[in-house]
């Protein structure tokens, strides 16, 4: 007899593929996901599930790092000329974007809760031939934006989910929660969905991240060990100009502030406790070859194995960019732009994410990989366990012609496949009840 998760795989692929592409032509970079939440949304429509968005879904003030009003704003008037309607564009504006949908079976069971980002980079996407988004047709469509990170398939696994758990509702017991997260590069958005609550009664919680390794599709980690902790802070260092042969000595040089501390940055001694991490990855400064720099704006991200490890990190790098503006005799300001901190998943859910699967013809489940990295779903995690709830975060692997945020990145979407179906899986094994609650509370 066929396998009906299996029949349902084959059902989905052309749509899971379809829904991937159609984002990864219109990516947008976070806190301006306003026409990728309303497709998701009506995606969504009539599949039984209620649909929470705006204000309702984050707690505006706990955004970190959010666009200019003036960027926001012109991100407004695109998703207008992309076809959002006013009313749903309304509840949005200001950067509230995102979606939470939301299917109550109205009886006795877990609530589950899903997180995917939706957001891409400000990255201009490749179009070299070998790349197979140019080729096929896909490529991105926004001058400057791209899905660089696999957020694209994310999103499409989201849907692709909704779908089964719309056909199976009948069928099902508790509640489900499928959480479409914007913001996630720079670890600005999920702490807002946090605060609003829609973890804090969720028995399990399952996420993951496509490529990652560079993998056959099919190879699923079913958990990850530690995420490292991450800050992000911006420096802007502000002078006073003149001119560079009149009056030299009228001026107080931004870049030359912002260029000693980028040096100095790097310099910091790593600590006998763990991996420890810092990137200066823009620096903005001057006006003209003969004007001495009046502003520099550096973007600079800190990373550490701990939460203390990454707060050493953050400190020093705090007392250098003030060091480097008070011997150039410059301001600092200092903006606090996005934060991850440092978890790991629930290695217990390896042994069930492999039985959950064990029936599949096309997974191949490996206990767990490193991360390496660092992801604000964190917050996520580490909320559910604070309730009392178990928690994972996986790997659907894939071969890949270029590394994450590379303009050519890209990934076999075969993974997708392998990242819905361990999802399912997994879902029906972990509703068979107490026995596997048990085994995880073991």
């Amino acid at each position: 007899m066929t396998d009906p998760i299996e029949r349902f795989m084959k059902e989905i692929e052309p749509y899971l593929i379809e829904q991937r592409r159609e984002r990864h032509r219109y990516p947008e970079i976070g806190f301006t996901e306003y026409v990728t939440t309303y497709e998701l949304s009506e995606q969504l429509a009539g599949k039984g599930f209620s649909l929470f968005y705006g204000t309702e879904l984050l707690t505006s003030e706990e955004r970190m790092g959010v666009p200019s009003d003036e960027f926001l704003k012109a991100n407004e008037l695109r998703a207008l000329d992309k076809g959002v309607p006013p009313a749903f564009l309304e509840k949005m504006k200001g950067g509230h974007t995102g979606l939470a949908a939301v299917l109550d079976t109205d009886r006795p069971g877990p609530n589950f809760a899903y997180r995917f980002d939706i957001d891409a980079l400000p990255i201009e996407e490749s179009d070299a031939a070998g790349h197979v988004p140019a080729q096929q047709a896909f490529r991105s469509q926004v001058a400057g934006m791209m899905h660089a990170c696999g957020h694209d398939g994310h999103a499409a696994i989201g849907l692709g989910l909704a779908d089964y758990l719309s056909k199976e509702q009948d069928k099902l017991c508790g509640k489900y929660t499928i959480l479409f997260q914007p913001a996630e590069e720079g670890g600005r958005g999920a702490k807002a969905i946090v605060d609003k609550g829609w973890l804090d009664d969720a028995n399990y919680f399952l996420s993951g991240h496509v490529g990652i390794h560079d993998l056959p599709a099919g190879a699923v980690a079913a958990a990850t060990s530690r995420f490292l902790a991450s800050s992000k802070i911006n420096a802007k260092f502000i002078g006073k100009s003149a001119h560079s042969g009149l009056e030299p000595n009228e001026g107080r040089n931004a870049l030359l502030a912002a260029a000693s501390a980028t040096l100095h940055l790097h310099s910091i001694s790593r600590h006998k406790d763990g991996a420890t991490r810092i990137n200066v990855g823009t620096l903005h400064a001057g006006a003209g070859r003969n004007i001495i720099a009046e502003k520099a704006l550096m973007e600079i991200e800190t990373r550490g194995e701990t939460n203390e490890l990454d707060a050493y990190m953050q400190e020093n790098a705090e007392r250098i960019l003030q060091a480097s503006a008070d011997l150039y005799d410059v301001e600092l300001e200092l903006e606090h732009m996005g934060k991850a901190i440092s978890t790991s998943a629930d290695l217990e859910f390896a042994g069930v994410v492999e039985r959950a699967c064990a029936s599949s013809k096309s997974l191949n489940i490996v206990p767990h990989l490193a991360i390496g990295a660092s992801e604000d779903v964190t917050y996520m995690i580490e909320r559910v366990r604070e309730r009392g709830g178990k928690a994972t975060f996986m790997i659907f692997a894939s071969p890949l012609p270029a590394g994450h945020h590379n303009p050519s990145f890209d990934y076999e979407e075969q993974a997708l496949m392998a990242g819905l179906e361990t999802l399912i899986r997994t879902t029906d094994y972990l509703l068979k009840g107490d026995g596997i609650r048990a085994e995880l509370a073991d």
